[in-house]
C-alpha cells in the first residue's frame, strides 16, 4: 500500500517531525489536533465551542485533501481538559450529528498550553456511507 503524509501547516509539524494526517490505502488517520493556528497562537483561547469547531474544520479539510469526506470518518477521540464545557459538544454535534462516528472522550489534566481545552484525533475509511 502507498503511504502519503499530509500537513496542516502547524509550526511544530516540520520542527518536531510529524504529520497531521497519514493516508495508507483507503484509510486516513488524523493525529491529535489542537486549535493552534499556523502562526503558533491558540484559536478560541478558553472557548470550547470555538476550539472544537476550528479543530474539526481543520481535520475535515485534511481528510478532503487526502481524498475523503467527513462522512468517511468512523472514529473520533477527544481529550478534554477540566475546563472544557458542553458548548464544545454542540460544535461536535453540528458537524457529526448525521455521520454518527464512534466517539471516545477522555478527561485529561492538561494539554500543552493552559488555553487549550481539547485535542481531537480522527480515523476515516474511504468510500464508507
Amino acid at each position: 500500500m502507498i503511504r502519503k503524509n499530509f500537513s496542516s501547516g502547524a509550526p511544530l509539524e516540520k520542527k518536531v517531525g510529524y504529520s497531521r494526517a497519514v493516508r495508507i490505502g483507503d484509510f486516513i488517520f488524523v493525529g491529535g489536533t489542537t486549535s493552534v493556528q499556523p502562526d503558533g497562537s491558540v484559536f478560541g483561547e478558553g472557548d470550547s465551542y470555538a476550539q472544537v469547531k476550528y479543530i474539526l474544520e481543520k481535520q475535515i479539510k485534511i481528510i478532503e485533501e487526502a481524498g475523503g469526506k467527513k462522512e468517511d470518518v468512523y472514529e473520533v477521540g477527544m481529550f478534554l481538559t477540566p475546563d472544557f464545557d458542553k458548548s464544545g459538544m454542540k460544535a461536535y454535534t453540528e458537524i457529526f450529528h448525521d455521520v454518527m462516528p464512534l466517539c471516545t472522550a477522555v478527561t485529561v489534566a492538561a494539554l500543552n498550553r493552559p488555553t487549550q481545552l481539547v485535542e481531537i484525533q480522527l480515523s476515516a475509511a474511504l468510500g464508507t456511507e
